[in-house]
């Protein structure tokens, strides 16, 4: 019986230590701290305030206004215990995806968190506001987000990673500048060729993606060699094409001059034609005219010396000028 009585005590106790430490795993794993403190969220932890009622403030450490909000944010967090609201602070320095995600471009920048629906809070920054907001649900009259800017959709985590990119090489570019001395345009050229190369190899990778996917046919398949033999065969089909088209260019230029030549000869051969036949013409009316006259008979004179023979007048009709060939 006494046996007994101690298993049993031992029992309670073990039960009791796995319940107080599950309680402090789950505090934890909330990030959750003792007496409705400030809870702290980063990358890892920020899907907890998609379950519940969270007021959120992104801060940064140089920030004067968020010096100024800090004890204020602290006290409220104390207080809003009391309405079930919890009360946390996101450090864009060391959560630049969150910036991101939230799309945060003035800081501080205050949301109003409800079971996944986001509303960005633009009310007075005093404790006493705050709490009024919440307590009276002042929320309900704010319009949530749309869909395509909740933070936690696919495109606005893709733009986290970008934001987380940026910081990072950020961070790596004042280390070259702090750790190694390397000069500004030194980091800058840098950053220019490393940027080239990662082009060039996701414009490769992208090519070859795209291979894949929609493979060229075998008929379409030309290795390097066979592609500069028909570009040669190509050219020299061109350069063929082209003194056959200049050889029946000349052929056509001759043939082109003799028949103008041609042309001006039989030109000339009518004109001929038509002189001889206005001559013809011409002889024909004499005679007509010299057998309509009476004949007159002259006594012969006797010729003295030195008397010139009688000129043969005839009468010669001009001919019209060939024309130049």
């Amino acid at each position: 019986m006494h046996c007994t009585s101690l298993f049993v005590a031992a029992s309670c106790a073990a039960l009791l230590l796995l319940a107080a430490t599950a309680r402090s795993a789950a505090t934890a794993q909330s990030g959750l701290q003792p007496g409705g403190k400030l809870i702290e969220l980063d990358e890892d932890n920020w899907h907890l305030m998609l379950q519940g009622e969270w007021m959120i403030e992104f801060f940064a450490p140089w920030c004067p206004a968020c010096k100024n909000l800090a004890p204020t944010w602290e006290r409220f967090a104390r207080v809003a215990k009391d309405v079930k609201v919890q009360v946390a602070k996101i450090d864009v320095t060391t959560s630049p995806s969150l910036s991101g995600r939230f799309f945060v471009t003035a800081l501080p920048t205050i949301y109003h968190v409800k079971d996944g629906e986001f509303r960005q809070y633009r009310g007075a920054r005093d404790g006493d506001a705050l709490l009024y907001f919440v307590k009276k649900q002042q929320w309900q009259s704010i319009e949530p987000l749309s869909a395509w800017k909740k933070p936690d959709t696919i495109h606005m985590s893709v733009l986290s990673y970008f934001f987380k990119l940026s910081h990072t090489l950020k961070d790596f570019n004042g280390r070259l500048q702090e750790e190694y001395g390397l000069p500004t345009w030194g980091s800058y050229a840098l950053f220019a060729i490393a940027t080239i190369f990662v082009g060039a190899a996701l414009g490769l990778l992208l090519v070859c993606l795209v291979d894949f996917v929609y493979p060229p046919k075998k008929s379409q398949r030309q290795s390097f060699s066979e592609s500069q033999d028909n570009l040669t065969e190509g050219l020299e089909d061109l350069a063929t094409e082209e003194i056959e088209d200049d050889g029946e260019a000349e052929e056509n230029e001759d043939e082109q001059r003799e028949s103008d030549e041609e042309a001006e000869e039989d030109e000339d051969d009518e004109e001929e034609e038509e002189d001889s036949e206005e001559q013809a013409g011409d002889l024909a009316a004499q005679e007509k005219e010299a057998d309509s006259e009476p004949e007159k008979v002259e006594k012969p004179e006797p010729k003295q010396a030195g008397d010139a023979a009688p000129e043969k007048t005839e009468q010669v009709r001009k001919r019209k000028p060939r024309k130049g060939d």
